[in-house]
């Protein structure tokens, strides 16, 4: 797995990947000792609402990436971003009013929606090799969770020296580091196009993410992962304190559970999904969050709960590791920014209908009913992806394309071979052109000549 660090621009990215994520992480534990300077026992419903905003800016604003790549280098957008990050976290210790902090976080998680999905999208141009991807996939899951795990530990260490404003100030050199890495490499150039309605950029990710069926499953699944997922980020601290009788630290061990089920899936998925197709071991992950949540609801003791913990984290990894094989399929250079920009915002509006579901159920209805609700969302996802989601799913597809008139942007490739008259100017050009009827075979992707996915094919 570690191999793919041998490539150099891979390698710098992706510590500048650690480094804005123990950045976001040091803001994260900063932001909630900040709200209690500023709202006292009221923090928790501060930190709510910031993690409401969180959420809305994810949804609302990560389309904007997929458009914003068509008209800026990838490096000018990932180094502005990170510069804006850490100008939006240098503010934070002089706020003095509660709705301050709203607005920049409302700001700074903008920006962090026009950063991840940017990034993410970045790294299958720059690994077109797909067992050098899925290595990376899995290193970015074990970053992720090493993230979760030691910037709470970070942020305690330093706390012990420093009061938590300069927690921010750490965070500001974490995205400076970041930027720098990344202006050290050369990227590739993202090919989204340019032309066309406003509009028809800002959607065309959705687009293309609703008409690939495999894709249709991936978001299907992704609310089978928040399921899970929200229960543990919003009621860990209640199951553990309420009816375990736990302390802090025991909160914090089963979020270490969690975490540890997670990176051992990780690990283990840069090889098995050379062997298992993605869609087993995501479906497979995500019947067993099902499974897994309505054991929960039955209420363990400590040590049970430690190993619900860790399988409901590995499960989790299986389901979410994988997604970025599945995105890199189904998308080409030119649609790729607006395809990872668009599983960003519909994956996280997952978590905008879980999150709120797990803390209120949780408060109207207790755990254990609330852990059963949960399972049967879980389950429900699975089934729909079954129906969107075929078992038989190749890259490559037969199909045949009817006789069509248009005057789009083209080169001469299987799908545009046609006379000229010598007027038209070098390729890509425009011109009005015919079509002939063809069938034929390659990896089939949405894109301007495949409106539609072919009906008798997987996932058709």
């Amino acid at each position: 797995m570690l191999t793919v660090l041998r490539h150099r621009i891979y390698r710098h990215l992706f510590a500048a990947q650690v480094l804005s994520l123990i950045g976001t992480g040091l803001t994260t534990v900063a932001l909630g000792l900040l709200a209690y300077d500023l709202a006292g026992a009221d923090a928790g419903a501060v930190l709510g609402t910031a993690l409401a905003i969180k959420m809305i800016a994810y949804v609302g604003v990560s389309q904007f990436a997929g458009v914003l790549t068509g008209y800026l280098p990838r490096r000018t957008l990932l180094v502005g971003l990170d510069l804006a990050r850490a100008a939006f976290v240098l503010v934070l210790p002089f706020v003095t009013e509660i709705w301050q902090v709203y607005a920049l976080v409302f700001a700074f998680q903008s920006m962090s929606a026009l950063f991840t999905p940017t990034f993410q999208g970045t790294i299958p141009d720059i690994l077109p090799d797909e067992r050098a991807y899925t290595n990376a996939l899995s290193l970015s899951r074990l970053a992720y969770d090493l993230e979760s795990l030691f910037s709470p530990l970070l942020a305690g260490l330093l706390l012990t020296v420093i009061s938590f404003h300069w927690l921010f100030l750490g965070t500001v050199f974490g995205f400076l580091a970041s930027a720098a890495l990344v202006v050290s490499v050369a990227l590739p150039v993202a090919k989204a196009a340019t032309g066309g309605r406003f509009v028809d950029k800002l959607t065309r990710g959705i687009r293309v993410y609703l008409a690939t069926p495999r894709l249709r499953g991936l978001l299907a699944l992704s609310f089978a992962a928040s399921s899970g997922g929200a229960m543990v980020i919003v009621n860990t601290v209640v199951v553990v304190r309420a009816d375990l009788g736990g302390t802090n630290d025991d909160v914090a061990l089963l979020f270490a559970a969690y975490g540890l089920g997670s990176m051992a899936v990780a690990i283990l998925l840069s090889r098995l999904l050379d062997r298992v197709p993605a869609r087993t071991v995501m479906l497979t992950g995500a019947s067993a969050m099902a499974g897994l949540l309505v054991i929960a609801g039955t209420g363990l003791g400590w040590l049970g709960s430690v190993i619900l913990w860790a399988l409901l984290g590995a499960a989790a990894s299986a389901i979410g590791t994988p997604g970025g094989l599945l995105l890199r399929r189904s998308s080409d250079a030119d649609s790729r920014p607006a395809v990872f920009a668009a599983q960003f915002a519909l994956s996280h509006a997952c978590w905008l209908v879980t999150y709120p579901a797990a803390g209120w159920l949780g408060a109207t209805i207790g755990l254990g009913p609330t852990f059963l609700v949960m399972a049967a969302g879980a389950a429900a996802s699975v089934a729909v992806a079954l129906v969107f989601w075929p078992a038989s799913d190749p890259v490559e597809i037969e199909h045949v394309h009817q006789a069509l008139v248009h005057g789009s942007l083209h080169v001469h490739d299987d799908h545009h071979r046609h006379e000229h008259e010598g007027w038209e100017g070098p390729e890509p050009h425009r011109h009005p052109h015919r079509h002939q009827p063809i069938r034929h075979r390659h990896a089939l992707v949405i894109d301007d000549h495949h409106a539609i996915w072919p009906t008798g094919t997987a996932g058709g």
